[in-house]
């Protein structure tokens, strides 16, 4: 992450945040101890404990910590703070030393003493354990009132008060901001950052990226590009510009909620913006097109990746085969598949997938089942979709038990569980053959699998009952419909 410019610090850490944000937590150090202690008994307990810690072989250092630790309640916070930043040219032992203070309860902390350690392991470039601190802190000290402008998160005016006596480095709130999110913290990211952008302060690009993907997946596309504009729209802000994963984040969601415009509105925007696109955002814009069954809009996308040197990768490939095999047209597919395999671009399952169904579509079973062999082979596990799309045009051309053997066959080898779905289109294209005892024994076993029976399987059964002239059993399960209360399908 990158480290936030020396103006930047001077003033985040010079202009008091709230009322309080001006006092430090520790007075300026006069010798080499960070407090002056209010107490000689501290004093000494303070100098001891960084004695033990510094120059006592590890294995005793430990239970004479522990004997030291004043009873019945051990160190005070400001006391394991004092300890700490003794400590901070050795962080590793620091860290070792808070870990210690919480296993053997000998410390309550506070706020300031997890500030404390954070800063220091953050000025060591310790970022991972600083980072697991940060969340820690955030749930043993959770907010009580929710945070605004004037008023920051408590754990963050306490990082800018002891900021200087730490030394720390500036990336620390990167890390805060980060713990939020990890935490699921939206509403607390967004007001750190927004508190930070008084001061003209932004965080690093991948933090802002984080921000805006969370929000995408909890609050939908618009939630994503109103916090997009917010942060980065008109910008260039100590060097923080939306890069091509930002683009990438906001195409994505639009594309899931189906919104094509707005996926060419964003890429409109990253192209003005001087943004080079990678091969996964030509990817996302080619899917976009697909599937809105614009495939000629697709190639052009593919056609420019190819003029501006951009390597068509196997998500591409997978992207317009894909979007081919979804209009029909099939043998432009396989074109594109086997300039894939040309240009030693190896397929994944989802290649052999897409054409499986689009041959599936066009009805040719036999197309389908070379490529399903071929899947097997390769050792790719069918997904269940692809699975019914065979079985289905197999009922169609081959009849129902060449189906059902077919997908006897996917259970045995792939150790799978058909889904519901599967077991309907069999059932019915049974009783539809009149094939009614296979039907009712496949009934059986996907009742032993939890699928209820619902309105569908009934009126297959029914159907085909009354097709071989047995009304009563026919009526039979009418009543019995009646009597279960039997839910429609997609009930």
């Amino acid at each position: 992450m990158a480290m936030l410019s020396t103006i930047a610090r001077r003033t985040i850490f010079s202009t008091p945040l709230t009322k309080h944000a001006s006092s430090s937590s520790f007075s300026s150090p006069t010798s080499s101890s960070p407090t002056q202690s209010s107490s000689n008994e501290d004093e000494t307990l303070v100098s001891t404990a960084i004695t033990i810690l510094k120059h006592h072989r590890s294995k005793s250092r430990w239970s004479e910590i522990l004997s030291l630790s004043p009873p019945p309640s051990g160190f005070t916070p400001t006391q394991v703070s004092q300890i700490i930043l003794q400590l901070r040219n050795t962080p590793h032992l620091a860290l070792r030393f808070f870990h210690f203070t919480i296993t053997r309860s000998i410390c309550s902390h506070s706020l300031s003493s997890y500030a404390t350690i954070i800063h220091i392991l953050s000025r060591s470039r310790l970022k991972s354990q600083a980072l697991e601190l940060l969340k820690s802190a955030i749930r043993k000290f959770p907010e009580i009132h929710q945070p605004d402008l004037t008023n920051p998160p408590r754990i963050f005016q306490i990082l800018v008060k002891t900021y200087r006596t730490c030394d720390s480095a500036p990336f620390v709130f990167d890390l805060l901001i980060k713990a939020y999110l990890d935490s699921k913290k939206i509403d607390l990211s967004v007001q750190l950052v927004r508190i930070l952008a008084k001061k003209n302060i932004f965080p690093h690009v991948v933090i802002c990226n984080s921000l805006i993907e969370l929000i995408a997946k909890s609050r939908g596309p618009f939630g994503a590009y109103d916090m997009y504009r917010e942060i980065f729209k008109g910008r260039v802000v100590k060097g923080v510009i939306a890069n091509a994963y930002t683009f990438n984040i906001l195409m994505v969601a639009f594309h899931r909620e189906g919104v094509v415009e707005k996926v060419e509105e964003v890429w409109k925007e990253m192209m003005e913006k001087n943004c080079a696109p990678n091969t996964y955002s030509y990817s996302v814009l080619m899917a976009a097109y697909c599937e809105d069954g614009r495939i000629e809009n697709a190639m052009k996308v593919w056609e420019e990746m190819g003029d501006k040197g951009v390597k068509h990768d196997i998500v591409a490939y997978n992207t317009i085969i894909g979007g081919f095999c979804k209009v029909g047209e099939v043998e432009r597919a396989e074109e594109m598949y086997t300039e894939m395999v040309f240009n030693g671009v190896e397929c994944t399952c989802v290649t052999l997938e897409h054409l499986t169904n689009g041959h599936c579509m066009s009805g040719n079973a036999e197309a389908a089942l070379v490529l399903y062999k071929d899947m097997c082979r390769k050792g790719f596990k069918p997904e269940s979709s692809m699975i019914d799309a065979i079985a289905q045009v197999l009922c169609d051309k081959s009849g129902v038990l060449e189906a059902l053997e077919f997908v006897r066959g996917v259970i045995k080898k792939h150790d799978i569980v058909p889904r519901k779905t599967t077991y309907e289109l069999l059932i019915r294209s049974l009783c539809e053959e009149g094939w009614m005892e296979e039907a009712r024994k496949l009934q059986v076993e996907m009742v032993g699998k939890g699928f209820a029976p619902n309105l569908e399987i009934y009126s297959a059964f029914i159907d085909g009952y009354i097709k071989q002239g047995d009304d009563k059993m026919a009526e039979s399960l009418r009543n019995e419909m009646l009597t279960n209360k039997i839910p429609c399908k997609d009930s």
